[in-house]
């Protein structure tokens, strides 16, 4: 089997979409990608809904979801309503595997997000290095270290 009769394949059997990153990386939506950006495989961007903003220069690694929606206030009867909130990650981020992004957030370039790490809403500035769950962020970390 060719590459291209796989892709069609997976393609019609899951509904996730040919990209140019990966044949394993689902994209929902029309995120905004920037140039030189790397998806690994099992990832998840997912941009229904809301604006979803991937700058310049981001490697974001295997098994990583962002994604704008949040459907648990419907879930419990609290809203009729899915959440849908931008994302803006800028030029020049990395986000570590097994990492979530939610809706709400945005990260300021040069910054890293750690393997595993829960970033929910909230403004995350340049050269920070954001890490854990709940993240904690150590603001400017990456600033000095620039050679």
């Amino acid at each position: 089997m060719t590459r291209q009769e796989f892709q069609r394949s997976f393609t019609e059997l899951t509904n996730i979409p040919e990209n140019r990153f990966h044949p394993l990386v689902w994209i929902g939506g029309e995120p905004e990608i920037g140039e030189n950006v790397y998806i690994g495989g099992m990832s998840e961007i997912y941009a229904k809904g809301a604006r979803v903003v991937i700058g310049d220069n981001c490697d974001i690694a295997s098994f990583v979801s962002i994604n704008c929606s949040d459907s648990h206030k419907r879930c419990i009867g609290l809203t009729e309503e899915i959440e849908k909130q931008d994302i803006i990650i800028e030029n020049n981020v990395y986000i570590g595997t097994q990492s979530y992004i939610g809706g709400g957030v945005h990260i300021g370039h040069h910054s890293v997000v750690g393997a595993g790490t829960m970033v929910r809403c909230g403004n995350y500035p340049p050269y920070s290095l954001i890490v854990g769950n709940p993240a904690v962020v150590k603001q400017g970390y990456y600033k000095d270290k620039k050679p």
